[in-house]
């Protein structure tokens, strides 16, 4: 956020710039803990007299330190809030520096970094100021005012306010290429010890309105060509972990339920982050571990693309490993299942196999109508040898793994991993003469 300052757009030192400036510190820095880190899902292509696209691929190319995408404007319209969530940075009782931003604003600042090509687009979040209708509607004039106004054809993502009226969530997905309406805690237990003032009720409704409305929108673009696009990107959701004690098994079922339920596109995990001090919350030296947050990512996509049944990834274990993927877990605990060999096996045993991907896969299947796969075969491919390499066999030749036992068979993985990593960073040492 310090490059915007030092290149603010000159229109805004006509205006009161330290309090731009001051909103923005406040505001940007307040938004941080909404995770949006995918493309744009949308496809708009550039106009004569209008400003900007929307591609489906290319929001995400830039990221902080911690793992924020930073090629979105990501502002809260105002961080003053009638809510009381424990967790909250913002919260009612959170002694905070408070600003809001007007429409305007909004606008000016969204449009004058979008010709300056440091963003793509806007991610808008805010907290709840006098009732959700007034915050949402607010939300839904900036959109409407880029839009309409101004013709601005760039990425426009929107949270929805949980309790705002149909009419004005309506609007929002007529204007914005995505929503989201986020679960907050994964549990009604947990939401109700952190944020009493909430029910998971709140966010379901909106949730359902806007499945049906894409499930609408799309069956009338069927019929008429020019019908008006609804969140063409679709909607997702942001489950906080480690605020309350729900496992990772647990989580996932919450996941895979929201997946099933409402068609969305992400459910994001975001980590605790010890923001204040609570009796109802972990202490505030304890911070969730960014590994958790990536194998909760790894489990995710094994359930949306690998075929993965929520209750096999953990097999009722209540935390995933925290040293190995999900997937390898899930193969070292059934080693009656391996080795496969990939001349013969279906599509769906190939993906459960470590470090074979999605895509890997499908050339495999390609290729081995026309040829016999070698390890050299796989490894043109694109599959990690270095891993697969134990459950597989091909072209008769014997499995690497053999008889080995699961514990040993882990240990070697994990020890090999380590020592790849630590070359990474070990110095170039210089051919001898």
């Amino acid at each position: 956020m310090r490059d915007f300052f030092v290149h603010l757009p000159t229109y805004l030192f006509c205006m009161d710039f330290d309090r731009i400036k001051k909103k923005l510190a406040i505001l940007a820095d307040a938004a941080k803990y909404d995770v949006s880190c995918s493309s744009s899902g949308s496809h708009r292509r550039g106009k004569k007299g209008e400003l900007g696209n929307a591609a489906p691929w290319g929001i995400c190319h830039s990221f902080t330190e911690d793992g924020r995408c930073i090629s979105l404007l990501k502002i809260l319209l105002t961080n003053y809030c009638i809510y009381d969530c424990v967790y909250c940075v913002s919260r009612r009782s959170n002694e905070i520096p408070r600003a809001a931003f007007s429409v305007q604003e909004v606008v000016d600042l969204t449009l004058n970094f979008y010709r300056r090509n440091y963003i793509e687009g806007l991610f808008l979040s805010s907290g709840v100021f006098k009732d959700a209708d007034t915050t949402m509607e607010r939300l839904v004039r900036v959109a409407k005012k880029l839009r309409e106004e101004e013709h601005f054809n760039g990425y426009i993502h929107l949270k929805t306010i949980p309790g705002a009226s149909e009419l004005l969530i309506h609007q929002a997905g007529l204007y914005a290429d995505r929503l989201s309406i986020n679960l907050e805690i994964p549990t009604k237990e947990g939401l109700k010890l952190l944020a009493p003032e909430k029910d998971h009720k709140q966010m379901v409704v909106p949730m359902q309105q806007v499945k049906n409305e894409l499930a609408i929108t799309t069956l009338e673009r069927k019929k008429f060509k020019h019908t008006p696009k609804f969140a063409p990107a679709g909607q997702t959701t942001q489950m906080i972990i480690g605020a309350t004690e729900e496992t990772d098994q647990k989580i996932i079922k919450v996941a895979s339920y929201m997946y099933d339920k409402f068609q969305l596109k992400r459910v994001y995990y975001s980590g605790y982050v010890p923001v204040l001090q609570d009796s109802r919350l972990p202490s505030i030296y304890t911070q969730v571990p960014i590994v958790r947050e990536n194998r909760l990512y790894q489990a995710d996509w094994l359930i949306r693309y690998y075929g993965f049944a929520p209750e096999e990834i953990l097999e009722g274990q209540p935390f995933l490993d925290l040293e190995i993927d999900p997937k390898l877990a899930w193969a070292l605990r059934n080693p009656n299942l391996f080795p496969v060999d990939v001349n013969t096996a279906p599509r769906e045993i190939l993906l459960r196999i470590p470090g074979v991907g999605v895509r890997s896969v499908e050339k495999i299947l390609s290729a081995r109508t026309f040829q016999t796969l070698t390890y050299y075969s796989l490894k043109q491919i694109g599959v990690i040898l270095s891993r697969a390499k134990y459950f597989i066999t091909c072209s008769g030749a014997t499995p690497l793994a053999g008889t080995m036992e699961s514990a040993r068979l882990r240990r070697l993985i994990i020890a090999n991993s380590q020592s790849k990593q630590k070359n990474i960073y070990d110095p170039i040492i210089p051919f001898p003469n």
